[in-house]
């Protein structure tokens, strides 16, 4: 089973979710910007969390199936369409082989995750098939997709003997709570968090923060009133993760996002709830958001909500997928 990419996308990468634990060789864990969508995803067309499948932007690739494939779209509405028919996202489709997918626009978020049963069969680097684009390794070729590229697929034995080009079957996951209200991120406060002045601190709770066109999968660059601080100290750089909130000289902050580095030596401010890196990777350049101070314990609640209801989408996925194989 095989993808062809007849027409390349803007940054399209083999993702999974993540190499933890080579951090101390200064080799950050990566994987998917949304891991909630990626881990949905897959859980559609019965993979384990973990499968390697497509992170996609828009303009997004043109794939063609060499094999019919069970799949799933799911993420950034991007308005999928097989031979030119509308496909829904966020449910899994049985897709004929010969089927090209493509992409008409975007009309909200900004990453849309193909998962393919049996999932994408790159080479693992380190444990993982993602793709490290700093450093070329991982996914498939340590590079972006590009026009030509056959990406190669783990085999399945589901049931795909359909009358035409796709179908869509009749289950589907509801993911509004995971992204409402988008422009709403919590965080909890860092360690450098008091060196800023009373003022600044009113700022970062009442004021707008826009996602900047720097911006990548490193981290996102935001526009706002500069901060203040009544604390000016040289740091020794110290270990980070997804969703540290940094200042940097100036006043300006800076939110690290999936392959940010492992240190850093700017103040840190805060953290993004775990919980909420979903919401945030799905903003785009020129999108706003607030940010809202939480308790880490609220946090921590957060994440464990969250996780509890992956597993439970794992689970109704699986049974309804075998409930189709006994039947067809």
């Amino acid at each position: 089973m095989s993808l062809e990419i007849l027409k390349a996308g803007v940054l399209d990468t083999v993702q999974d979710a993540g190499r933890p634990g080579y951090r101390k060789w200064g080799i950050g864990p990566g994987g998917a910007m949304d891991p909630y969508a990626s881990r949905v995803a897959n859980a559609l067309v019965g993979n384990d969390a973990h499968a390697a499948l497509l992170e996609m932007h828009f303009p997004a690739s043109h794939i063609l199936f060499h094999r019919d494939a069970l799949v799933s779209l799911t993420g950034a509405e991007m308005l999928p369409t097989l031979q030119g028919y509308e496909v829904p996202q966020w449910k899994p489709l049985i897709v004929k082989a010969g089927n090209v997918l493509t992409f008409r626009r975007r009309n909200k978020g900004a990453r849309c995750y193909l998962a393919i049963r049996g999932g994408v069969a790159v080479a693992p680097w380190l444990g993982s098939r993602s793709t490290n684009l700093k450093i070329n390794a991982g996914g498939f070729h340590g590079r972006a997709l590009r026009k030509g590229d056959v990406i190669p697929v783990h085999d399945d034995t589901f049931p795909k003997a359909i009358p035409g080009a796709f179908k869509a079957l009749l289950w589907s996951v509801n993911h509004t709570a995971a992204y409402s209200p988008a422009d709403e991120i919590f965080f909890t406060p860092g360690h450098e968090g008091n060196w800023l002045s009373e003022t600044s601190w009113r700022d970062v709770l009442t004021q707008s923060f826009m996602i900047e066109s720097s911006s990548d999968r490193m981290a996102y660059h935001v526009s706002h009133s500069a901060l203040t601080f009544w604390k000016k100290q040289e740091l020794l750089s110290s270990a980070v993760c997804a969703g540290t909130i940094q200042a940097l000289p100036g006043g300006k902050l800076l939110i690290l996002m999936a392959d940010h580095q492992t240190t850093g030596g700017y103040p840190k401010i805060g953290h993004v709830a775990t919980a909420h890196l979903p919401r945030l990777a799905q903003l785009n350049a020129g999108d706003m958001f607030r940010l809202k101070k939480i308790p880490v314990e609220e946090s921590e609640k957060m994440l464990l909500s969250l996780g509890r209801d992956l597993r439970d989408i794992q689970a109704a996925c699986r049974k309804k997928l075998e409930d189709y194989e006994a039947i067809h």
